[in-house]
């Protein structure tokens, strides 16, 4: 299982606000994840997906035409791949770990 950070940035659009865009892309993940394909959590930057890394770059690809449905002719799309195959490690174990090392 593999945990990717995406961000999907909008070029060329008429005001300086994305978050139209944003809810677009989070309506696409919802799609998924009801399927049971990925979990996907969403921050103020990017969004955090969860699952099997081919499914991962078919929802990539699904997040990065949203804008272009809206009409834009640009998008540029940023990915993080974390593909750890020794042990599965969920995204919050992930952040537990780490302060369970701050409460020493």
């Amino acid at each position: 299982m593999a945990i990717v950070d995406v961000t999907v940035i909008p070029v060329g659009t008429k005001t300086a606000s994305v978050s139209t865009y944003v809810a677009d892309i989070q309506r696409v993940l919802k799609k998924y994840e009801e399927k049971g394909d990925i979990r996907y959590q969403l921050t103020p930057m990017n969004t955090i997906i969860e699952g099997e890394l081919s499914l991962l770059f078919e929802v990539i690809q699904a997040m990065h035409e949203v804008p272009f449905e809206k009409g834009l002719v640009r998008v540029c799309t940023n990915i993080r791949i974390d593909d750890r195959r020794d042990i599965e490690r969920k995204m919050e174990e992930k952040v537990e770990r780490v302060n369970s090392l701050l409460e020493d």
